[in-house]
């Protein structure tokens, strides 16, 4: 098994769609699906390239209401090119006799390779050899080469390279009955002999999208250049290339394009940046060398090592672990700095959820905060840019401050649908998702984290600053103060859970006192409060009087932060939200006999004339976050802030209580319960781990992956090596660690990024190593049991554990 290829061995139509999703190359500005370049969308291949930030908006009408839905495009389908010997039809796999089948996602270099042999009708036996890439050098390039080998035949050979904008958003069986044109054509046309050129628009938005191709043949090393036939019509453009091939050389072609848009920074026209670039290209050897050394540069970064007592399990872990890394690094590249874009939840790799933005942020910036923290400074900004339409919502829902929708695209607008469909029952369903007023929280963390790795004054002090505090105001304005309790409270709302987004017949959505969210609200206000220790003095002043902050505003943030409202029931076990404890246990044992799988009961009781309102059901962790997101000593910290009696023994209790009650309907789930078993020191944290590496690459979910990866369990995965085997927290201008390797695991190596230093840490199970590269740089400060030592540049410190 070699641990930077993913191998597929044969052609299997079943899983096609899910190889698809694996096999993605793209460059933080683009993405295109591993499909096959002669295939089109049907019930087996599904092509697709999505360009990051490029959305649109189509209206429908779903029993008897209008419905906006915002989607991420899929662009014209620049991949396309087949072939038939003689007059015969145009390769098809499944019309072929396969003879063997060998494709291979490159980890290292992102490239994907395809290999065949087939036997056609006539007889006639074929090998045909396929490589590709999307440029990370240069972001507006992909390529394409073919090698096509007549073994025992000689004919003539014809080619089609096309760039197709008839395409649709089809890749979603459930969204199907909605609209899904986005694209309008404008222009389709042949420049010359070997380019072609295509442009399309879209519908709502107006994003012009640009692209160029260049098909160029050879004939074993001799260049040829036959003239094409040129096939047009609305929204496609193809070259038929015909010329003579037999078994003494074969016949190699190569497809480069050039892809813009009218969002693009620093052009006039698309449509002329796109023909300039496909002028001026190199041929592919030249593209995948440059692209290569993007790539090996990045690794140096990104890559780790780690050793298990099961060789064969180190291997596979360290696989999937680079296959996640890659497809984070293809999604949010980079390129980023230069772009107006978010963390779609599942990459630019499919169409579910529509590409929107959600919290998975939460768990994809830990990992860029310690390797690149320049991309998640950029994709901070996507928030920063929206803080306005955040505050336009608040004020649209009575509250003060900025309140961020839970899915976000374009412009920062709530985009969560209102409906959605159960297809189980085949029924839609209000869709009360909107009430994760948690996604608030989520954002303020994200800052201050960063903040914390880097500490960047500068984007804090003029851009994170402001929505900590317009989002500390929202949490305040959203509370209620409870005379009885002599508490605030926050009602109306979901947890992270999801199954729950009301109480059992109750008419109106939402639950009181969730308490991830009312516990996040204080930790943000707490965050709100400290700024006026961390900002330079001008700045604070200016913040203030620009927003309007008050002493009396602050005095009032530090009276919530002392009296909100948490739940408890059963003792010291935190109730999800208010009356969690009286809800209904339910049937695990006999749903499990009755279905199988049982991970959306959601879906399943819906089905039955029943909801998961009325049970203690969860789909994914909801309290169980709070031991995610923070340290046993920063919960104990914020508990007696708030003047409630805590206990370590509470984790484990509480971990017990909801992991038997999670029926892990969220590819996030296993990510936290694997966290809080590793960090409380539990069995089973790596076998929990290894199930969860299996998420994507296996599709656990069952047709979810198809649809696209999850970038936040993808990226978890790798900050469990990264942070919670190794203890890593910054918190107080230290770097504490505090290892704890799951059973069979014995060290780890990785490489950091932590205020300007560039770090080498390696833990084994006795001792922890942590070396510094020579710079320019004021020492940084390190803890580890309880003390915190210096670390000077060029300087390695080892502590025994």
């Amino acid at each position: 098994m070699d641990g930077w290829k993913l191998i597929c061995s044969q052609f299997d139509p079943a899983n096609e769609s899910l190889r698809e999703a694996l096999c993605t190359l793209g460059n933080g500005y683009f993405a295109t699906r591993g499909a096959a370049p002669e295939a089109s969308a049907n019930g087996i291949h599904y092509p697709g390239t999505y360009i990051a930030g490029c959305y649109n908006r189509l209206t429908d009408t779903i029993a008897d209401r209008t419905v906006e839905n915002e989607s991420l495009v899929n662009v014209p389908n620049w991949l396309a090119l087949n072939f038939r010997i003689g007059d015969g039809d145009w390769f098809d796999l499944g019309a072929v006799e396969l003879l063997s089948y060998h494709q291979e996602l490159d980890l290292k270099q992102a490239v994907l390779k395809r290999e065949m042999r087939f036997r056609d009708g006539a007889g006639r036996h074929t090998r045909v050899e396929q490589r590709r890439l999307v440029s990370m050098d240069q972001p507006h390039l992909a390529a394409l080469e073919t090698c096509i080998h007549a073994e025992d035949w000689e004919d003539t050979i014809e080619l089609r390279s096309a760039l197709d904008g008839c395409v649709e958003n089809t890749g979603v069986a459930r969204y199907r009955e909605l609209g899904s044109k986005h694209l309008t054509p404008l222009t389709a046309t042949s420049l010359d002999p070997d380019t072609m050129f295509l442009e399309v628009v879209t519908s709502q938005s107006h994003v012009r999208i640009a692209q160029a191709a260049v098909t160029r043949l050879w004939l074993g090393n001799e260049s040829i250049a036959p003239q094409p036939t040129v096939e047009k019509s609305d929204g496609l453009i193809a070259h038929h290339y015909t010329t003579q091939l037999n078994a003494s050389q074969p016949l190699r072609v190569e497809k480069i394009i050039a892809m813009y848009t009218s969002r693009d920074r620093a052009i006039s026209d698309p449509g002329l940046d796109a023909r300039e670039a496909i002028d001026t290209v190199v041929d592919f050897d030249t593209l995948l060398r440059r692209h290569t050394t993007t790539w090996k540069h990045l690794w140096h970064r990104f890559d780790f090592d780690i050793e298990h007592a099961d060789s064969d399990q180190e291997e596979q872990a360290e696989k999937i672990l680079r296959l996640h890394v890659l497809h984070l690094i293809q999604t949010t590249s980079p390129h980023v700095m230069d772009l107006d874009v978010g963390v779609p939840a599942r990459g630019l790799h499919g169409e579910a959820y529509r590409g929107h933005i959600f919290w998975d942020e939460l768990f994809v910036f830990p990992l860029f905060n310690l390797r690149m923290p320049e991309i998640t400074r950029a994709l901070l900004r996507y928030r920063y840019r929206r803080l306005d339409e955040a505050r336009k919502a608040a004020q649209a829902a009575g509250y003060l401050g900025a309140m961020y929708p839970w899915q976000s695209g374009s412009d920062g607008r709530e985009e969560t649908q209102r409906v959605h469909l159960n297809p189980k029952s085949g029924n839609w369903l209000p869709d009360n998702s909107h009430l994760q007023r948690h996604i608030n929280s989520a954002i303020v963390y994200n800052i201050w984290q960063y903040y914390q790795v880097t500490r960047d004054i500068q984007f804090l002090s003029f851009c994170g600053a402001e929505m900590i505090l317009e989002i500390a105001r929202f949490w305040a304005s959203i509370t209620s103060y409870n005379e009885q309790r002599d508490r605030y409270e926050i009602l109306g709302v979901m947890g992270p859970d999801e199954y729950h987004d009301a109480y059992p017949d109750a008419e109106q959505s939402g639950l009181n006192n969730n308490a991830y969210t009312n516990l996040m609200a204080v930790w943000v206000l707490l965050r709100a409060l400290e700024l006026r220790d961390i900002l330079p003095g001008q700045r604070l002043t200016e913040l203030c009087e620009t927003l309007d902050v008050s002493a009396d505003e602050f005095a009032r943030w530090d009276e919530i932060s002392r009296r909100m409202h948490v739940p408890f029931h059963d003792g010291d076990i935190i109730s999800q939200f208010e009356g969690y404890g009286e809800l209904a246990e339910f049937d695990w044992e006999g749903y499990q006999e009755k279905y199988g799988n049982i991970e959306r009961l959601d879906r399943i009781l819906e089905a039955e004339n029943d909801t998961a309102n009325r049970y203690k059901v969860s789909k994914q962790a909801d309290v169980l976050m709070l031991f995610y997101l923070f340290s046993s000593e920063e919960l104990g910290a914020l508990f007696t802030h708030l003047g409630y009696r805590y206990e370590y023994e509470t984790i484990p209790r509480n971990i017990d209580y909801y992991l038997s009650r999670t029926s892990h309907g969220s590819s996030l789930s296993r990510l936290v319960n694997s966290w809080v078993l590793a960090r409380s020191d539990r069995p089973g944290a790596w076998p929990l781990f290894m199930e969860l590496l299996r998420s994507d690459i296996e599709d656990i979910q069952r047709g979810t992956t198809p649809e696209g990866i999850h970038t936040g369990a993808m990226a978890g995965t790798v900050d469990l090596i990264q942070r919670c085997f190794t203890g890593i927290e910054t918190r107080g201008d230290v770097l504490w660690l505090n290892p704890r390797l799951p059973e069979g695991l014995n060290s780890l190596t990785l490489s950091l990024h932590y205020r300007h230093h560039v770090l080498g840490l390696h833990v084994s199970r006795t001792c922890a190593r942590i070396s510094t590269e020579p710079s320019s740089e004021p020492p940084i400060q390190i803890g580890i049991a309880n003390e915190v030592h210096q670390l000077k540049p060029g300087e390695v410190r080892e502590f025994q554990l």
